[in-house]
């Protein structure tokens, strides 16, 4: 159990808060680049607590602004994009991918006001298909990570947007950390509905599992009953909110404290006659179904339904203190620790 202070450490996302300064030291997915085109360049984002606009521009260039323009307010969602840059609809003001503000309409021609403006603007790069941003102090800029399947030219990807998740991220992250839920949550429906059992959900049972921190996480492993021999060794827990299956990388997308974006890319090798993706060729983008029936309860028909109903139904924010946690919740304790750790080495300036 740990206490309120300790749980809003670590599913604070918002600026300023210390888990959001922590996630803001990492690269995180923001949409398919497939999703900003010549007829849609521009759209919406919510992450991390702050409202922005994504961006494409005719030179092939990407862009990511805070939505609300620094003048006045309005949304820039509506402006309009010239030479690389976004224009406000309300005024005029212009900003360019770095924030700065190239042109202010009406304004002296003396005025040293634009020379002083620094919109909020992030870094935006391009890989496999997903435009990533990083959204943290410049200084401490990593490379973007080159995620293997995201660069591996003989298979093919694809790219697909669950619906949005209305609870707070760590309750996705943390069922990463968690084998034993692939008994009931997963394999148990699947026969209680009468359908095939699907995806790492084995109807005889886990056998024994464990834990392990390795350099970018942790590896969690299991043996199940009916499969003798060594443990299933390779599901990654990859910090701070991503999930390495057999075939698929799942991010688990801070929206604010309360939202969530899940992105996944789920990966194979080429059929026989398949050519690999041409290099400005991106890869096919979907977005997934709703998980609710007509009656606005869960179907549970999929694994990821069944996800959803387990992470939503613990509230926005799971109140950590009322919980009970057992032998088998190893790994969640670890990437709880893992995230601590974390945030105090932000906290240090490290």
């Amino acid at each position: 159990m740990i206490s309120q202070a300790e749980n809003e450490l670590l599913t604070q996302v918002g600026p300023g808060t210390p888990g959001g300064e922590m996630l803001r030291r990492y690269w995180h997915p923001i949409c398919a680049a497939g999703e900003l085109t010549s007829e849609h360049p521009k759209k919406r984002i919510r992450m991390l607590g702050e409202d922005l606009v994504a961006f494409r521009s005719p030179d092939g260039g990407y862009g990511l602004v805070e939505e609300h323009c620094s003048h006045r307010g309005a949304s820039l969602y509506y402006g309009f994009l010239e030479d690389g840059c976004i224009r406000c609809a309300y005024h005029g003001w212009m900003y360019d991918r770095e924030g700065r503000c190239v042109e202010q309409p009406f304004e002296p021609e003396q005025s040293m006001l634009k020379h002083v403006i620094r919109h909020p603007a992030y870094p935006v790069e391009k890989l496999g298909g997903l435009l990533f941003a990083y959204m943290g102090p410049p200084e401490f800029k990593p490379l973007l990570p080159r995620w293997d399947i995201l660069v591996w030219k003989d298979v093919f990807q694809k790219i697909e947007t669950r619906p949005v998740l209305h609870c707070n991220w760590l309750q996705p992250e943390e069922n990463s950390a968690d084998t034993t839920h692939l008994y009931y949550l997963h394999a148990h429906v699947f026969r209680v509905k009468g359908q095939p059992p699907r995806g790492d959900g084995r109807e005889s049972g886990i056998k024994s599992f464990g834990f392990q921190p390795f350099k970018w996480g942790i590896i969690k492993s299991w043996i199940f009953e009916d499969k003798p021999g060594g443990p299933e060794w390779g599901k990654m827990v990859v910090f701070p909110n991503m999930l390495r299956l057999n075939n698929a990388l799942h991010w688990r997308v801070p929206i604010d404290d309360v939202s969530t974006r899940i992105i996944r890319v789920d990966f194979r090798p080429l059929h026989d006659g398949e050519q690999p993706r041409a290099e400005d060729e991106e890869p096919p983008f979907s977005y997934e179904a709703s998980w609710l029936n007509e009656q606005g309860e869960y179907h549970m028909d999929t694994q990821s339904s069944q996800d959803g109903m387990a992470w939503e139904t613990q509230g926005a924010i799971w109140d950590r203190t009322r919980e009970h946690l057992g032998a088998s919740d190893t790994g969640i304790v670890m990437l709880r620790e893992m995230i601590m750790d974390a945030i105090a080495t932000v906290h240090r300036g490290e």
